[in-house]
């Protein structure tokens, strides 16, 4: 859900005379992933027509809050050659990032002590990992026909990854609205090289959710209000990560003890029985998060947040909403003088909207302990 600084690369040079045959350069750029470490790699032409529709009606909606980003650019989302001039083919890839057994995974959950971070989130920022592996993919590319025009993107500029993905056959957009492979579930990143190739595509992926709804139904806060439309304004990952400002009283209890981002409509999905664990050492897990409680990560002061979090996609929510998300998270943990204490000493905190989650959390757990 963000929108960074793309990497890119546009040499002058055009690959339009390039002399491999395209079907024969295709394969070899799938081989060529997966030697790089993606799990697979599709080709998908420009065509977003259907897809520019449903974002310009979700947008209509208001259902992205206040992901302002989204609404920008006007077609350059939605149409790959607006946003590169000359790009004619996408490549798409996907790399699994899955740190553990979903059996450990749920369990965390399950420990309101326990502070629950979305696994993709606990080791190296994905962004700059992908990145690194997309471009030394284009220089793949680069020695074998020459110079062409390229730009890679990691969940970054106006891209349209999911639906890019699907056309290129990755998998097929579930009703979370998360991409799902048949063969590997969804514990997976997305990454895109917008080329001047005229690459053959790959077929679509088909939609296999049938009639499951094990995702609308696990959703802590109804986020998923019908198959395939998320509000992210109920979202818990936009309410922890994306969302600047308070979160809405009604939904805090929602949150439990998730303090960045949510992994239950993933855990709930029958495809992800065939998810495998990540092989990318990036991808694990660093200073424990994924076994610290919420009084230990409450007590970093913003320097150790930024120590523990460098290198982090953690980082981009800075200390103040991380202290935000963590106070409503020990408001909803099982009342104790310790938890009372932590939470004590923030109540002072410079920042009034971490004061005023403070105040919450301590009026919840006078609640809890008087139930």
């Amino acid at each position: 859900m963000t929108e960074n600084a793309s990497s890119q690369n546009r040499p002058t040079t055009s690959a339009e005379t390039a002399a491999p045959n395209t079907a024969e350069l295709a394969r070899e750029i799938k081989a060529w992933g997966a030697e790089l470490g993606f799990q697979q790699v599709g080709i998908a032409d420009c065509d977003l027509q259907l897809a520019e529709r449903r974002l310009a009606d979700w947008l209509g909606r208001d259902m992205h809050g206040e992901m302002d980003w989204l609404a920008r650019h006007g077609t350059k989302r939605t149409r790959p050659a607006e946003l590169v001039p000359g790009t004619l083919s996408v490549i798409s890839a996907r790399m699994d990032y899955l740190p553990e057994y979903q059996v450990d995974l749920a369990q965390a959950l399950e420990d309101p002590a326990q502070a629950f971070v979305t696994r993709y989130a606990l080791g190296r920022d994905y962004h700059k990992v992908l990145r690194q592996r997309l471009q030394r993919l284009a220089r793949r590319i680069e020695g074998r026909i020459g110079g062409f025009g390229y730009r890679v993107f990691v969940d970054s500029a106006p891209v349209m990854e999911k639906p890019l993905a699907q056309k290129a056959g990755l998998g097929w957009i579930g009703k979370h609205t998360n991409l799902i492979n048949a063969r590997a579930g969804s514990w997976f990143f997305l990454g895109e090289i917008y080329c001047d190739l005229p690459l053959p595509p790959d077929p679509p992926a088909e939609d296999h959710c049938g009639r499951c709804r094990a995702c609308i139904d696990i959703c802590p806060t109804d986020a998923i209000i019908a198959p395939y439309v998320l509000d992210a304004r109920l979202c818990i990952s936009y309410l922890t990560i994306e969302h600047p400002g308070a979160i809405p009283e009604p939904l805090r209890a929602r949150l439990g003890n998730r303090i960045y981002g949510c992994d239950d409509c993933q855990l709930a999905c029958p495809w992800n029985r065939f998810a495998r664990l990540t092989e990318e050492a990036d991808f694990l897990p660093r200073n424990e998060l994924d076994r610290a409680t919420l009084i230990e990560l409450f007590a970093w002061d913003e320097d150790e947040f930024l120590r523990r979090t460098e290198g982090s996609a953690i980082r981009r929510v800075g200390h103040e909403r991380w202290l935000r998300n963590i106070a409503v998270a020990l408001g909803n943990a099982e009342p104790s003088p310790e938890v009372l204490s932590s939470l004590a000493a923030r109540s002072e905190h410079p920042s009034l909207l971490v004061r005023e989650h403070v105040r919450w959390a301590l009026g919840s757990q006078r609640r809890l302990a008087g139930a």
